[in-house]
Parts: C-alpha cells; structure tokens; sequence
C-alpha cells in the first residue's frame, strides 16, 4: 500500500473509532459537548454557596456538576472517579455516596471526569459538616444569568397551564405543547387534575415535560394541598388542612406533609402550592374555608409549619398561600375582588402572622392573594371591566409585595401569583397589564397568564422600554434558579430511564405505609360536637339505620355499611324531597344518619331545602337524627337541635371511614374544633377547642 494511503487508512480508522466511542457512551459524548456548547469545568453541587447540605447520620451524597460555555449547567454521573484523601475518617463509592467511618478528623473528597476535577472537605465530628471551597466558579448562578438572553430570564418567570388543548384533557406530552416549553423558555408548568389521570401516565408526561426543557429544568408545581383540593388522581387522598387543625398534632401534620411530597418527588412534581396559610376567621368564607387549618393565627402557623418541614424534607417546594391572608373574606376571588379592610397592627397579630412564621421557619416561596388590603395600599385604578374605581389587589401592589413582604417581613425565597386567569385580576386589568404590574410590583413567577404568547411580548417589550429594568427581571431569575438548585431541579446529562421513574412512583404512590398516615389524620380530626346519648352505635343490634342526604351520600352509606350491612342509603333528588316509598322507610328507621354538604353561606341557610328536610326529620319522626357535616363544620347551625354530629373537614375517602368507624364506636372521637361555630344572634353556638368524646 502507498504511503499515502496508509495514512488515509490510518486517519480513517482513528475517525471510526473516535466516532464509535461517542455512539457507545453517548452520555460521556454529552458531557463533552451539550447542544452545540462546550463544557468549561466540573464542579461539586456540594460547593454552591446556595446549597444547604447537612450531614444526616453518618452519610451523605454528593452530586458534580458540568459547567457549559454559555453558562447553563447539568448533573453528571459519567465516568466520574471519587476519591477520599483519608479513608480512615470518610470513604467515597464510584456514585459519590460518603460514608463517615466513625472517626474524628478531616478529609478531602475529590471527584474528577478525567480532564476537571473538584474538592470539598468533610470534617468529623460529634456534629460533622461540609467545608466548601471558595471561588468564582462556584457562582454558576450569576454566570448562567449573565450569559442568558433576555428571552431566556423572562421565560423563567412564566409558568403557564396546559390543563387542555383544542378542548381535550392533556395527559401526554403534544409536539405544540413542547415547542411552546422551548419557544418560550418557561421557567415551569403547573398540572390540574385533568392532566394526572393515573401514576404512570403522570411520571410519565412529567418526564417528557423535563425533556423538553432545553436548559434549567422545569418547576412542575400542583395544588395538592390534602381535602377538596387534591389534583392527583391516584395514591393517597389525605384530610384536608381544617381536619388536620382538628387533630392538633403537629407530628400527624408533619407525616401528611412528608407522604404528600414523596409522592409528588417519586412522579418528578418538585413544587407543591401547599399550604394554606390563611386565617379562616370568616364562617362565610367561600373559597378558603376548610383549605384552612383555623381560625387561630397560633394553629394556624403551627401546623402550616409542620405541613411544610414534612414536605420540603422529601425534597419538594412548599408555598404558603394566599398572602397576606385570604381568610376573612366574603368574596370569591376567582370570581370577584374581595377587600380585607384591617389596619397592618390587626393583620400582623392575624392574617400575616402564619406567613412571618412560614418565613423565618424558610419556606422556599410564597402565592400572592388577588385581594384588595386599602390599609396598606390605598392606590386606586380603573377598571377595565366596567371603567370603575377599584383598589388595587396585593398581587399587584408594590407595596405589598416589595414593601411589606420583602423589606418588612424578610421574605427572601420566591414570589409567586395566584393564577392570573382569575376574574379578580383578568377582568379588571387584562392579561398583559396584570402580568407587568405584577412584575413591577416584585413577583417572581407569573401563574397562569392568559395568552401566552401576548404576556411573553408585553412582558419583554415593558423590559425594552425600560417600563421594567433588566436588573429587575435579574433579581427573579436569580430566586427562581437558587430555587432550583437547593431542591435539585437540574437537568443531568445522564438521562434516567422512564421506566425506573414509572416504578419508583409506582412503588411511592398510595403505598400501604402511605395509606396508613392517611387513616390515622382521618381518624384523628373527626370531632363530635353534639351527641345526646345517642352514640356510639352497637353493631351488634338488629336496630334499622337509614342513611339519607345528597352530596356525597353514597360514599357515607358505603362506609356505614361496612359497619351495619343491613343499612338503608336514600339518595336524595336536588329539591330534597322524600318519595312516599322513602318516607316509609324513613318513619320506620330507629336510628337516621343525615350528610349535609355546604360550601357556602347560602348552602347552609335555615332556608335551604337540605336543612329544611333536615329539620323536617327531626321533627317528624321518632328515631334519633344523626348528622354529619361532610364537608363545613358550620352545617350544624342550621340544625342545633340535631341529636348527635360530627364534623369530617372533607369528602375523602378515608375521612367518611374515620366518622362512621366512630359513629360505631370503634374509636373514640378526639377532635377538636379548629374553628368557632356561631349562633344565630352572633353569639356562640360552639366554641374553638370543643369536642367530645366517648
């Protein structure tokens, strides 16, 4: 063969085998070069100043991170070598998992990709710590902003809902849904219950929802909060906040808090919109009510508190909403703009005074209330709607946000809005301007805007006008990606099978340890307020039970019956009339337990055909009436010369076993009221803190 061609053959050879080596380790391939862009350094997570790392027992994972030119950064595990420098304080296995030998001293842990390596120093000790190394290179926030293009930090900002699309439910991941995650660089995307139908579809889209994040992953947030807003489908259907503040543990709330979050964790949802943090002193409160733990300020931070540990320990982001307090309001605020008319001495003794907590206690964001406070900003504006004068709504007031919950309260996490497709906010100011105000104001995620594409522009053409600094937009981005890095939303070059994700969820969600925190915060809350000799009820006795309501009946027959098999469910029409047939079984019952279900200060009026038919009974047949409020606890006021009732904060499951396994006496009720229940003539029917027992 020709010189010449022996060199040919040799350089081709060299070229196959450099090409087959990057098709054989297509993940060490990536760590080379991602999207176009070459690594510059490798880097311990450990050492980002913005990471808290404590060392728990006698162990702790490290992770490394490749930095990118352009200044975006990814998680690595690929042919990584760890080394300890003294093996007799602390070894290191070939996945960075430090184990502490039991010895006092220090010790360097090295990790090293072959051409970048980094260090950081463990020292041993009764309380053993991280010392992190120093230097810019660690400051892979402010390198990832400073090389980000103006799209890229309002993207970040954005985090809308793809709760349908051309009118049908969207459980898997549509091509424009995906361009639409690049297009606009959304920092995040928030599920509805249409879109988390089952445990595997949900890890499922999910995961294709991380993939289509081009650079910082995305924040995948949902409003399980536990109660009647619970968005997942599938695993545990937990009692809500008012059932939680019924049970007055805190190391109950804790463990609803943990479940909750491992089961979000194990489907790759790493923000919660939980807890509620409002103050339900307001009985005709319409949308917080029961999504409130109480009325009392000091419970109320108690067990959000304790909601929020349990959560952010299973790696998940808590939010404490709705500040600065949507409990004393009569207004819906998806439908209106409601006022809490208080002076800030009255707000911070009442309404603020869980979010204060919430904040020193390091909750990582908080959602903003789309609700007038003139005591704290007087501003005035028109309205869009009807060319009104209104107040402006805190969360779009600087003064709230800037002013009162950064400067004031030292809030120093994230700032996001409560959805701005609500009609508090969208009739009045229109998508663009209610997004740019929100912006100015001092928001860091806008949730929700409607029209996507027109709040992105205004948003970009209001920072080109200087309407909006840049350093302004910077600060967010900066709070949204130290969000991300301190719970671990950081795309990695080494993509995770999906079906390991699938299975891991699988394994998590509605697991019976799971179920078994579920049964115990049912059990727990359910609190007897009125009982005249009547419970508990024998199952034993060949006594006839009739249950009887609308709302949820079957759910409480089911339940009953799994007690007195016999029983009879009559499930009411909407008028609430009984048929001749149901009146004869009803006057030959010796015991009637009647569910009542209200949600608002119309639904539980004396007036109403279910309390009418409620006091109907009781005067009209001879068997004990029963009653339980399925989901208000208040339902008693229309009703107070009902022979029993109790009250189970919520239509789940586990909350309708928990009433009737008391009703039969297979376990004392221990309850207690978290709320005041009132008279008619503003007096107190029940007081905070009353419950019965047996």
């Amino acid at each position: 063969m020709p010189k010449n061609g022996k060199q040919c053959f040799v350089f081709l050879l060299a070229f196959v085998l450099i090409v087959s080596q990057g098709w054989m380790n297509p993940g060490n391939a990536q760590a080379k070069k991602n999207k176009g862009h070459d690594r510059t350094d490798l880097i311990l997570m450990q050492n980002v100043p913005e990471v808290k790392t404590t060392i728990e027992g006698d162990s702790i994972q490290l992770s490394a991170l490749h930095i990118y030119d352009d200044g975006h950064f990814m998680k690595t595990s690929d042919k990584l070598r760890w080394k300890s420098s003294n093996k007799n304080v602390a070894s290191v296995d070939k996945d960075g998992m430090v184990t502490l030998n039991g010895h006092p001293g220090r010790t360097f842990i090295y990790v090293s990709d072959g051409r970048d390596r980094d260090r950081i120093a463990i020292h041993a000790s009764k309380s053993p710590k991280l010392i992190k190394e120093r230097g810019m290179k660690y400051d892979v926030i402010q390198r990832a902003i400073h090389n980000m293009t103006l799209e890229e930090k309002v993207g970040q900002m954005l985090m809308p809902d793809y709760r349908t699309w051309n009118g049908e439910d969207v459980t898997e991941m549509l091509p424009v849904i995906e361009q639409q995650v690049k297009d606009y660089h959304l920092g995040g995307v928030i599920l509805f219950r249409e879109n988390v139908v089952t445990t595997e579809q949900t890890a499922r889209l999910v995961s294709d929802y991380q993939e289509a994040s081009e650079k910082y992953g995305l924040l995948m947030t949902i409003d399980q909060e536990g109660g009647i807003v619970t968005r997942l489908q599938s695993g545990t259907d937990m009692p809500g906040n008012m059932a939680l503040g019924a049970a007055r543990s805190e190391e109950v709330t804790e463990d609803v808090g943990r479940v909750i979050g491992e089961e979000l964790a194990s489907l790759g949802i790493n923000m919660n919109l939980a807890p509620v943090l409002d103050v339900n002193n307001n009985p005709d409160n319409p949308v917080i009510g029961v999504r409130s733990f109480g009325e009392d300020p000091e419970l109320v931070a108690k067990q959000g508190i304790a909601y929020t540990k349990g959560l952010q320990e299973s790696g998940v982001a808590a939010t404490a909403k709705h500040f600065p307090g949507h409990g004393d309001t009569a207004v819906d605020s998806h439908l209106g703009l409601p006022e809490v008319p208080h002076d800030k001495e009255r707000l911070k003794k009442v309404e603020l005074y869980p979010f204060q907590q919430a904040m020193e206690a390091g909750i990582d964001a908080v959602m903003t209330a789309h609700v007038t406070f003139p005591k704290i900003d007087d501003t005035k504006v028109i309205s869009k709607k009807d060319g009104e004068e209104i107040s402006l709504p805190a969360t779009l007031s600087e003064k709230v946000l800037t002013g009162l919950m950064r400067e004031e309260m030292g809030h120093e996490g994230v700032i996001i809005t409560d959805a701005m497709n609500m009609g508090a906010i969208v009739e009045h100011f229109g998508s663009v301007d209610a997004a740019v105000r929100a912006v100015k104001a001092g928001t860091d995620i806008v949730l929700m805007p409607v029209g996507l594409p027109e709040v992105a522009s205004g948003l970009l053409d209001a920072v080109r006008s200087r309407e909006i600094s840049e350093d302004r937009i910077e600060e967010s981005v900066e709070r949204i990606l130290t969000l991300k890095i301190k719970r671990g939303i950081i795309k990695s070059e080494n993509s995770e099978d999906v079906e390991d994700k699938i299975q891991d969820a699988l394994d998590t969600v509605g697991s019976e340890e799971n179920k078994v925190v579920e049964k115990t915060a049912a059990e727990k809350s359910i609190t007897l307020i009125k009982n005249e000799n009547v419970l508990p009820l024998s199952k034993q006795s060949d006594e006839n039970v009739v249950v009887l309501g609308r709302s949820f009946i079957d759910s409480l027959g089911e339940a009953v019956k799994k007690h007195q098999p016999n029983a009879t469910v009559i499930s009411l029409a909407s008028n609430y009339e009984l048929t001749e047939e149901q009146l004869d079984v009803v006057e030959s019952a010796d015991k009637i337990i009647v569910g009542t279900y209200t949600y608002s200060i119309g639904t539980r009026s004396e007036d109403h055909p279910q309390m009418k038919m409620v006091n109907h009974l009781m005067e009209t047949t001879e068997a004990s009436v029963i009653g339980v409020g399925i989901r208000n606890p208040y339902d008693i006021m229309a009703y107070p010369e009902i022979d029993s009732y109790l009250a189970q904060y919520g239509f789940r499951t586990a909350s309708f076993e928990a009433t009737t396994a008391t009703i039969f006496g297979e376990h004392a009720p221990s309850g207690k009221l978290p709320v005041t229940i009132p008279g008619v003539e503003n007096d107190v029917l029940y007081p905070f803190g009353h419950g019965l027992t047996y």
